[in-house]
């Protein structure tokens, strides 16, 4: 399985690079945001340690296999540790699929609904207090929440907006990612994908052209994973350059535009009317 672990050490590693970068072009206001943004971070692969960590006095069996008995972590990290494996923002729906296919524990789209309002309470009443918050994507045109989607604090300003390519990239990208934990998690075991892994890896193929065979098999059994990984590749090929265009561009006007909490929240159409008003 992809560890949200490495994903974490990977964005941390990056954001190193892109201060480094930005502290030699000069640009402070960057350099001071990806600061935040690496703090926010390496907080949260602390909190991720300290959940891994074994209980000195086991209270019961703690279950190893996806779908397998309940866990005693709280449903924002749930909800954390399936955006992680996925590394893009996602709706309520995909999150808890992604969380049955390869995480134990249960997790309703219910649950997250009222999830993102308490986030943001929190931070408002304590910013920073926890090492990361489930927040809004941002549209790109408005700055405006997205509030059907939902990412991580930790990631980039970049990573969180949805410009109008970005529904495909983040749906391609997803797909990689799902076939590649597939693949880690149960070919490497020698074992059948589980049900649940099953059918979220055939609700990504069947909406990618190329990515299954034509004729009349059926859904039993998997996609070739190398198949659904190379027809996605091909068309992100074909939308990504133009889509991270958008979000970078979008994302030097938030930093110049938006509070650091208008960067992680998005900004309420009054406040964005004052904000043009403005410039």
């Amino acid at each position: 399985m992809s560890d949200p672990l490495d994903a974490l050490e990977k964005s941390i590693t990056d954001l190193r690079r892109a201060i480094r970068d930005a502290s030699v072009a000069g640009d402070a206001e960057r350099a001071g945001e990806l600061r935040s943004q690496l703090r926010r971070a390496e907080r949260a692969w602390d909190a991720l340690i300290d959940a891994d960590e074994p209980p000195a006095t086991p209270s019961g069996p703690v279950p190893a296999a996806p779908g397998a008995g309940g866990s005693m972590l709280p449903a924002r990290e749930h909800v954390h540790r399936a955006l992680m494996l996925l590394g893009t923002p996602a709706a309520p729906k995909l999150i808890v699929g992604v969380h049955e296919a390869f995480f134990p524990g249960e997790l309703s789209a219910s649950k997250l609904s009222s999830l993102r309002r308490d986030e943001e309470r929190s931070y408002r009443s304590a910013p920073g207090a926890r090492p990361y918050y489930l927040c809004p994507a941002l549209a790109h045109d408005l700055l405006s929440p997205v509030r059907a989607l939902v990412t991580i604090s930790t990631w980039t300003l970049e990573q969180r907006i949805i410009g109008p390519l970005s529904p495909r990239v983040n749906f391609l990208t997803g797909a990689v990612r799902i076939a590649e934990t597939v693949r880690t998690t149960f070919e490497s075991a020698e074992t059948e994908p589980s049900p649940a892994a099953l059918r979220l890896l055939w609700r990504f193929a069947v909406n990618i052209p190329g990515a299954v065979p034509t004729g009349p098999a059926g859904h039993d059994a998997a996609p070739d994973l190398q198949q659904v990984i190379d027809a996605a590749e091909v068309e992100l090929g074909v939308h990504i350059d133009a889509d991270r265009a958008t979000r970078a561009e979008t994302a030097r006007r938030a930093r110049k535009r938006l509070s650091e909490d208008q960067q992680l929240f998005g900004t309420a159409l009054q406040a964005l009317n004052r904000l043009h008003a403005q410039n």
